[in-house]
């Protein structure tokens, strides 16, 4: 019998954290494409770290806003958010290309992750953009970006998060409320391999939430990531987990 497995993977390529130290710890690097961080040099050595450790590339895209990381909403038009996806997502193809490698999914970043769990227009734009570049899309399970993207055929890749607090209904609390953030290394791995054993995550007021996930993501700018990332990888061997792209 095969054994579960699960992709984890990390924020990246933002000139914030270890890229070099979570690379080896991840299958996955969702690497910024400059809206919201990172700069064209930055971003180059992260691609070439993926590729010297064989971890799959993701762009991670997001409104045009570094003064905010990306974590203020923008109320863009369809056709701009469409171009700015595009735009981005070219950018970050030719980069990978340079460091040998290539863009295999799309993820939003921030503010725009959120926004598309349920405002419809955004999302369709960001599903339609994303169909024009023949990638996969990574979002939240039971997002609106979901659904668009099952009903144009886009492949969806669904995540959760280690290192993210969620509410009784499965969508993310907001940073600026209490236990948005989880910071303890053990914590977050027994978290890690109870989503991988049962499909679950435990929310903040202790409901227990249903998580179709295929891959975990762990922020590599939060504090402490590195260690993080470690734990989780040490916990999931002990439970028998692969640690995987899917």
């Amino acid at each position: 019998m095969p054994l579960p497995r699960i992709d984890l993977n990390a924020d990246l390529g933002e000139g914030v954290g270890d890229d070099t130290a979570m690379m080896p710890l991840i299958s996955s690097a969702n690497i910024a494409c400059g809206f919201h961080a990172g700069t064209p040099t930055v971003l180059l050595h992260s691609c070439r770290e993926a590729v010297r450790y064989g971890v799959r590339i993701g762009a991670q895209v997001s409104y045009p806003d570094l003064a905010g990381f990306g974590r203020r909403f923008i109320d863009v038009v369809p056709e701009d958010l469409i171009a700015d996806v595009l735009y981005q997502v070219g950018a970050l193809t030719a980069l990978a290309a340079a460091a040998g490698g290539d863009v295999s999914y799309v993820k939003p970043h921030g503010a725009m992750y959120n926004t598309v769990v349920d405002h419809e227009m955004q999302a369709r734009a960001l599903v339609d953009a994303v169909a024009r570049t023949g990638l996969a899309l990574m979002c939240l399970p039971g997002s609106a970006a979901q659904r668009f993207a099952r009903e144009s055929g886009v492949p969806v890749i669904t995540e959760a998060f280690a290192d993210r607090g969620y509410t009784r209904t499965g969508t993310l609390v907001p940073r600026s409320e209490p236990g948005a953030l989880l910071t303890d290394s053990d914590e977050i791995a027994a978290r890690v391999v109870e989503l991988a054993r049962t499909g679950r995550i435990s929310a903040v007021d202790g409901t227990v939430v249903e998580a179709d996930a295929e891959s975990v993501c762990l922020h590599g700018d939060t504090p402490g990531a590195v260690a993080h990332a470690r734990a989780v990888r040490a916990a999931l061997a002990e439970a028998g987990v692969d640690v995987a792209a899917r």
